[in-house]
């Protein structure tokens, strides 16, 4: 198997081939989680938990174990599809950990990159054995329907930045590398769960343009939306909420430079900004547990009985797995 890229999650996109940009647009729904999930997620205050919780020890894998940016992204797109179409029993805070490290190997194994089990789960303070994850990947596997080359905004910024027929290389690279960072911004969003990839893609552009070529703007701005293949409305639609992102992303910036002298933040922080919860702050979550000396040895499960399941065994029944 070639070594996967989000930018070109088929073929190569050299010459943008007809067929292969059509192939890209007509596919990325079956890379997206489900509606109902972000209907949930509006509704439900335990599945904004544990998509926190799992955003948030996937960005620490920055830290413990190297991740690049990329493969964090990928790995939130396998958690995000993967809880969109099971149904997470509440009251069992081990499921979010084992699910994140199966999304971030799986994710590791298509950017052929390595991930050390052992290395991330001793610095977050828990440990699963190898068949334990292995049993949680084929499940992940499963759920996506064996999809892992995901389509994401990033497979559509080559397209979409062709049609701005910009000459200066560099003044390319800025726009995409803009771009690039308000997509990963846009990753803790929920509001932008409802969109598809080249809907954020092409937002995410725009807002580049807008911030970086201001003059420019109102002629990029009509050839994407002039573009076959995007909805006008969605596109306006989901730049006026990155929009809005990106503002409340400048002012708690501002607000945290103002009493950064009084409060610590944590490694994570950019995800904090889009919750009221957060583990360092000492608040009461339904998959947060505390690490110390005494209940470290608690968390280093097994999970034997898991792991000896049969390949069609739900998440549901995990609770008979501890």
């Amino acid at each position: 198997m070639d070594k996967f890229d989000l930018e070109d999650p088929l073929t190569s996109l050299d010459g943008h081939q007809s067929d292969t940009i059509s192939a890209l647009f007509s596919s990325e729904s079956d890379h997206m989680p489900s509606y109902n999930y972000f209907q949930c997620l509006k509704t439900s205050d335990f599945y904004v938990s544990f998509r926190q919780e799992a955003i948030s020890l996937i960005l620490q894998a920055q830290y413990s174990s190297n991740l690049d940016p990329y493969t964090q992204y990928l790995a939130v797109n396998y958690m995000d599809r993967f809880i969109s179409w099971q149904e997470i029993p509440q009251g069992n805070p081990w499921i979010v950990r084992v699910l994140v490290i199966a999304c971030i190997s799986l994710a590791a194994k298509m950017k052929e990159i390595h991930f050390s089990f052992s290395d991330f789960q001793r610095d977050e303070g828990f440990m699963f054995d190898p068949p334990a994850i292995q049993r949680m990947e084929l499940l992940v596997l499963d759920a996506l329907n064996w999809r892992m080359r995901s389509i994401t905004p990033f497979s559509f910024i080559t397209f979409f930045v062709s049609l701005f027929q910009l000459k200066d290389p560099p003044l390319t690279q800025a726009l995409k590398d803009r771009a690039t960072n308000i997509i990963f911004q846009a990753r803790n969003e929920i509001n932008l769960l409802e969109f598809k990839p080249s809907i954020i893609g092409a937002s995410a552009l725009l807002l580049a343009c807008h911030e970086l070529f201001p003059l420019q703007f109102p002629s990029f701005e009509t050839s994407v939306l002039s573009c076959e293949y995007v909805n006008e409305e969605k596109v306006m639609e989901c730049f006026n909420e990155m929009q809005e992102m990106v503002n409340n992303e400048m002012r708690e910036s501002i607000v945290d430079m103002v009493s950064s002298s009084s409060s610590m933040r944590t490694p994570v922080s950019v995800l904090d900004c889009h919750c009221s919860k957060s583990e360092n702050e000492g608040t009461n979550s339904t998959m947060a547990a505390t690490v110390t000396p005494e209940n470290r040895e608690i968390k280093r499960r097994k999970l034997k009985g898991f792991c000896n399941q049969s390949s069609t065994m739900k998440i549901s029944q995990f609770q008979s797995c501890e």
